[in-house]
């Protein structure tokens, strides 16, 4: 009985240590007042603080950040009891937990058009993006790259008010007209996980990139151009990023021992909004399930920086083809990823001289040798069974069977990953692998260790014939694959936090994109540190596609400084592609691969050219904003905290329906729904546009009028589309598109539509 009472207790008292341990916690109070200085906001920060703790030295050890140029809160050490005390604050909108987000990891932008010797096109009438200032959240970057050189660029902008922050191996100097401001967060990373210790592994504390990422993404989005690149002569070419006289302005809040605090990413965006940046690409995120938008930091931030004039680019997540696994939803930020016209073959030939062809990175020296070929399931280890060792999972193949043969490994449901295989194959001493897989052109890389990927069909050809084989070296094709196709690892719609507004917005190049890298850090995970630095390497993820957007809007941002962040985006959603370069509709990868839907690519595929000159866009500012917030439900006073503004939520504003966004979203088709949206023309003065309508299968369409005039006094028309539900089965998605149209313009949006035919049946 007494040893029962004891270990009650002894329960009780770690419950009670750990309900009462300090964490970090985010304290959002919305808009700023726009009367009060940031230190007069801080001092506001510190005086909310003062009620928890009993002295100033407490207060000021418990703060970590204080949110107080683009919007106000501050980041705290605090126990669950305090912050559940802060959150009763009427001033408080929200007090949320740290979180830890991840990262989403030359030739593209010729893929996408963008020359600099066509006088009509987007990088020579956006001067290359000079002026626009892209602020990119992310792993630091490597300031010695070539693509970031300020040759021949011009004096910093004069509304520039960044700083160029030292610390380890990073210096003032390090900053030049092209890196024009750098800083680091650590703060709330090293209150969730300890000091950083740098000794420990490859990593700087400082906006040094030791991880590559940040590099990479920071080249695509406005590298300048580097020619003869390449990583081991694959991919040889000019590279250059999107808009390669922009300047840059680098936001480091992600880290090499893995993940980007949620405080740090909140104190960047702070930051960047006073800083002066024009565009924001943050290549990073929270997988499902998805916050609320009043507790998402990067929904938060990205909220107020739109509301400043910046428009912010995100990427949309690794997590396809599955549906409903999209990231970083809100409607007023941008994101997908798709292939590029480019393969990288490497021949595979057996001892009869028959040769078939896969995908690799490989530039190894034993080229042209003979091995033999062992099948993985024929050589499982004692202790595994013939089903992993089929897909070389861990530890399932026998080292003395493997040793010195390239092994024939499937992918399976439990093990899907190349690179896992790889390492299984390494380990045992094989000397290659030849990975069977569903088709994709995303491609592990494995440079100095033949790992070389084949459909099915070719792996079980291979089957007929275990006897010998030999490989090439990997070769680089241009223009001879069918492009662009949506990736298997983009994330897919609908949303599943708000699934009226379509998401993702836009796809642009992802997969197998070569751009500039630290020397520090090895091309691939296989390769050693001592290994041989490289300048530029090749990565895959809407990482990747998110700076190629962010590039495109700077460019745009060039030619039409005055536009918003929503006549942006909707210039690039009405312009994009969904045909391939053969006029054929663009496919989704996938198990099986399909014709894609907005779902895949929401738009369609960044074209940059006729993004420069829309004819109309469907704008938006912050009062939609505000009915969205509304339609999601948030109380007033919550979004009028956000807002700064006194806001009254009414019944109309709880359907999302007539949000002014370049897409038509209809949850529920009952019968008949009628939606409205309002066109601005930015074409030619005198313009008319005709409707032309490709209705969702099982639904009748009017638009009304179906005619839009505009002139020197009318910029701006309403419109409204009556969907009517016709025989069509339930529950089912329906995909089509409205499209406004004269001699020089094309303006598309897509229809989604789900029919619910419950009521149309009893009414018959």
């Amino acid at each position: 009985m007494a040893t029962s009472l004891f270990l009650l207790v002894l329960l009780l008292s770690l419950q009670s240590l750990i309900t009462s341990a300090s964490n970090v916690h985010i304290v959002y109070m919305g808009e700023k007042k726009h009367h009060l200085e940031p230190k007069l906001v801080h001092e506001y920060h510190l005086n909310i603080l003062s009620t928890l703790f009993s002295s100033e030295e407490e207060v000021k050890a418990s703060l970590l950040y204080s949110y107080k140029h683009g919007f106000s809160g501050f980041a705290a050490m605090l126990t669950n009891s305090q912050a559940q005390t802060i959150a009763e604050f009427p001033q408080v909108i929200g007090v949320v937990p740290n979180r830890i987000l991840s990262l989403h990891t030359t030739r593209s932008w010729d893929f996408l058009q963008l020359d600099s010797v066509s006088p009509g096109g987007i990088m020579n009438m956006g001067q290359g993006g000079d002026g626009v200032i892209i602020g990119i959240m992310d792993t630091g970057i490597w300031p010695e790259s070539e693509s970031f050189r300020d040759h021949g660029m011009g004096e910093v902008p004069s509304r520039w008010k960044g700083v160029c922050e030292e610390g380890e191996e990073f210096s003032v100097s390090h900053c030049n007209r092209k890196i024009i401001g750098a800083r680091w967060y650590i703060k709330g990373y090293e209150a969730e996980f300890g000091t950083l210790n740098t000794s420990e592994s490859v990593e700087f504390l400082s906006p040094r990139d030791a991880v590559g990422h940040g590099t990479h993404t920071s080249s695509i989005a406005a590298g300048g151009l580097v020619k003869n690149a390449s990583l081991f002569g694959l991919a040889r070419g000019v590279a250059r990023g999107g808009a390669p006289s922009a300047r840059l302005a680098i936001y480091k809040v992600c880290w090499a021992t893995g993940g980007c605090s949620s405080a740090d990413l909140l104190a960047a965006f702070d930051d960047a909004i006073y800083d002066g940046v024009d565009v924001l690409s943050v290549s990073l995120g929270s997988a499902p399930p998805l916050a609320s938008y009043v507790e998402d930091i990067l929904s938060i931030g990205s909220f107020h920086a739109v509301a400043k004039g910046i428009t912010v680019v995100c990427s949309g997540g690794n997590s396809g083809p599955y549906p409903q696994t999209v990231i970083n939803t809100a409607p007023w930020v941008i994101m997908a990823a798709s292939t590029i016209d480019r393969a990288f073959p490497t021949s595979i030939t057996f001892g009869n001289n028959q040769t078939i062809v896969g995908q690799a990175f490989y530039i190894g020296k034993h080229v042209h040798r003979t091995y033999p070929i062992v099948f993985g399931q024929d050589i499982a280890s004692s202790d595994s069974d013939e089903d992993k060792a089929k897909s070389c999972d861990v530890s399932s193949l026998n080292a003395t069977l493997a040793k010195g043969k390239v092994v024939l490994c499937f992918q399976s449901r439990q093990q899907t990953s190349g690179a896992l295989a790889t390492r299984t194959v390494t380990r045992v001493g094989g000397v290659g692998v030849i990975f069977a897989q569903f088709p994709t052109k995303s491609i592990g890389l494995s440079l100095d260790f033949p790992s070389i990927q084949v459909d099915y069909e070719m792996a079980t050809l291979l089957l007929t014939y275990m006897g010998t084989t030999r490989f090439s070296r990997t070769k680089t094709v241009l223009g001879r694959v069918t492009s662009p196709e949506v990736a298997f690892f983009s994330s897919r719609g609908p949303s599943s936090l708000s699934p009226a507004v379509l998401k993702p917005d836009i796809a642009a190049p992802g997969v197998n994109i070569l751009a500039s890298w630290p020397s520090v850090s090895p091309p691939s995970s296989s390769m050693d540190h001592n290994q041989s630095p490289v300048e530029f390497n090749i990565e895959s993820g809407t990482s990747m596609s998110c700076p190629h957007i962010s590039g495109v809007v700077a460019l745009l941002k060039t030619v039409h400084p005055n536009w918003s962040p929503a006549a942006i985006k909707s210039a690039l959603i009405t312009t994009a592609s969904i045909k391939d370069e053969y006029g054929l509709n663009i496919v989704a990868e996938g198990a099986p691969h399909k014709q894609a839907d907005p779902f895949d690519y929401g738009g369609g595929h960044v074209n940059p050219n006729k993004a420069l000159d829309p004819g109309l866009v469907y704008d938006m500012g912050i009062l939609d904003h505000v009915h969205f917030l509304c339609s999601m439900e948030y109380n007033n006073s919550i979004i009028s905290l956000m807002t700064k503004h006194p806001v009254m939520c009414s019944k109309a504003s709880k359907s999302q329906t007539n949000l002014n966004l370049p897409s038509i979203f209809i949850l529920e088709l009952r019968k008949i729904s009628v939606v409205w949206r309002t066109v601005t023309n930015v074409g030619p003065v005198n313009s008319v546009y005709t409707a032309s309508v490709r209705a969702p299968p099982g639904v009748k369409l009017q638009v009304t009028p179906s005619v839009l005039s505009f002139n020197s006094t009318t910029t701006k028309l309403k419109f409204k589309v009556c969907f009517q539900s016709k025989l069509a089965i339930q529950g089912r998605y329906a995909f089509g598109s409205l499209s406004w149209k004269n001699a020089l313009h094309v303006v598309r949006i897509p229809l989604i539509v789900r029919t619910v035919i419950n009521d149309f049946y009893a009414d018959t």
